[in-house]
């Protein structure tokens, strides 16, 4: 009876039925053991990551005394700083600068503003160049005649009119001067002041704005022209 049991469709039925749960919990078992051996493993990699990975380095707060500073960014030199000028040539104070208030022009007879300084001088007297710089132009204006301008530091330009026409022997466009070094004489050349004295019409620029070029002379400077005894004496 036990052998026809054993034959039975049923009784093979049913040990089918526990060799597929078996096959089925061992592979559960299975995939639960790998999960936990890669979660071990996973953890495992961390700590030790975390132990041999070094501490970021502590950087000292004092800046390096090469760096420059805020305030040492600001000292750039005498480049960025507009030069003290020199006389350009020994004479009085002709005409002042004026762009607010027209002045009278004893040429045009009229009211009109002025660009510029006018020293008055001897004709032909020399003229020189009020500070260190590169001659940037050399023309002939119909209106003030023989011209030459000089870049300065400082986005300086200094321009002076009214000159002779020949100029300093060298001097070209991009010819480096010196302060004090000539350039020209004073001629009668700008035909819009030709009714004034023999003087030098000087102008200024800094940073394309025009000034007064009475401002950056010293006060020593500024005097000789106001009460400049040479030239009184001559006339």
């Amino acid at each position: 009876m036990w052998k026809k049991w054993k034959e039975s469709k049923f009784y093979k039925k049913m040990r089918q039925v526990r060799v597929n749960r078996a096959v089925y919990l061992s592979a559960v078992i299975i995939l639960v053991t790998l999960a936990v051996i890669l979660a071990v493993s996973a953890a495992l990699n961390r700590a030790k990551k975390n132990e041999t990975e070094e501490p970021p380095a502590i950087t000292d707060a004092t800046p390096d005394q090469n760096t420059p500073t805020p305030d040492d960014s600001l000292q750039t030199g005498t480049e960025d700083k507009v030069p003290t000028l020199a006389l350009p040539t020994a004479g009085k104070l002709l005409k002042e600068h004026s762009t607010d208030v027209q002045v009278f022009s004893q040429t045009m007879k009229d009211y009109r503003v002025h660009l510029g300084v006018d020293i008055a001088c001897e004709a032909s007297a020399p003229v020189c160049a009020a500070a260190d710089g590169t001659v940037a132009q050399i023309w002939e204006d119909p209106m003030m005649g023989w011209c030459v301008a000089i870049t300065h530091a400082g986005d300086c330009v200094t321009v002076y009119k009214n000159l002779a026409k020949d100029m300093a022997e060298g001097l070209a466009v991009g010819s480096a001067v010196l302060q004090g070094q000539l350039i020209g004489q004073v001629g009668d050349s700008a035909l819009v002041e030709i009714a004034e004295d023999p003087h030098l019409h000087m102008e200024m620029t800094v940073k394309g704005l025009q000034v007064d070029p009475m401002e950056y002379f010293s006060q020593s400077v500024v005097n000789t022209l106001t009460e400049d005894e040479i030239y009184e004496d001559g006339k």
